[in-house]
């Protein structure tokens, strides 16, 4: 298990990291309304990724499930260091409920453009915020897997 747990890992740190390279445009504007430009480039993209993308979009989800899944097997199956497999569901659970609960919709809704570009703003920063929480716990999901498991 410990193979598809890496690599479901790995796939997600690959995907967080080029959602990242569009959301790292909000790091410089702390606060008020971003730049359009900005608004524009990050949106068009999770307009492309959540909506036009389908159903290819449907891949990370079930990558998602698939490496809870795969963690919660290595749990039961009595991994010989059974705490690798605590720790990585300790990490991943948080970030695929996040990104489900809160980053998925967020995104899907800066990807219509319907909001004032004050709700936009808001909704950039928090995808990013976001991203960046999950791609840490990913990361260390990887570094728990590959190096102890």
């Amino acid at each position: 298990m410990n193979a598809f747990v890496a690599a479901g890992a790995g796939f997600l740190v690959a995907v967080l990291w080029f959602d990242l390279m569009f959301d790292v445009q909000v790091a410089p504007h702390r606060e008020g309304v971003l730049p359009e430009a900005v608004l524009a480039s990050i949106a068009a993209y999770y307009a492309r990724v959540t909506t036009a993308a389908h159903p290819m979009n449907r891949l990370v989800a079930g990558v998602m499930l698939g490496t809870l899944a795969a963690i919660v097997v290595e749990i039961v199956n009595g991994h010989p260091a059974r705490w690798v497999g605590l720790v990585s569901l300790a990490l991943a659970a948080p970030a695929v409920v996040l990104a489900a609960a809160r980053i998925v919709p967020g995104a899907v809704e800066l990807g219509t453009r319907r909001k004032t570009a004050d709700g936009q703003s808001a909704l950039a920063r928090s995808i990013f915020r976001g991203h960046v929480f999950c791609v840490l716990a990913m990361a260390g999901v990887l570094v728990v897997q590959l190096g102890f498991g």
